[in-house]
């Protein structure tokens, strides 16, 4: 008997905690096209300058391009010819990456043909595929 007093008391409370089913409130209608102020023109951003396209001479692998006073200056980088083919097969060789650094050491930007520019994070592919020894004086 007491069982049954129990599970009834349970059913009962169980039943008061259960959540009703509301329906659920009507879509926000939007608002009217009246209301809306007129939305204000931002202007336009400045285009950039237009840059004119790296001019990578016949038989030339690298050239260093220099901003100076708002002028470009473009300069051939130059090997000595076993060296020039040496750099034309394996860019990643420790010649050819050090003329890039000279470049980029004296400000400017190297760019490779196509206009593509070898910035340091393709130095850091070519990296990946050569084994460097580094040695460093204390």
């Amino acid at each position: 008997m007491i069982r049954r007093c129990l599970l009834a008391l349970l059913t009962l409370v169980l039943a008061a905690c259960a959540v009703e089913d509301r329906p659920a409130p009507p879509p926000a209608r939007p608002p009217d096209v009246a209301a809306i102020p007129p939305a204000r023109e931002a202007p336009l951003p400045e285009a950039p300058p237009a840059v004119a396209p790296i001019a990578l001479p016949a038989g030339a692998i690298y050239v260093c391009v220099v901003d100076k006073a708002g002028a470009r200056e473009q300069t051939v980088i130059d090997f000595a010819p076993k060296v020039h083919e040496l750099c034309r097969r394996h860019p990643e060789m420790g010649p050819c990456q050090y003329e890039r650094n000279q470049c980029r050491a004296a400000g400017g930007r190297v760019y490779a043909g196509g206009g593509e520019e070898i910035t340091l994070a393709r130095e850091a592919e070519y990296d990946k595929k050569v084994l460097r020894v580094r040695f460093r004086a204390n």
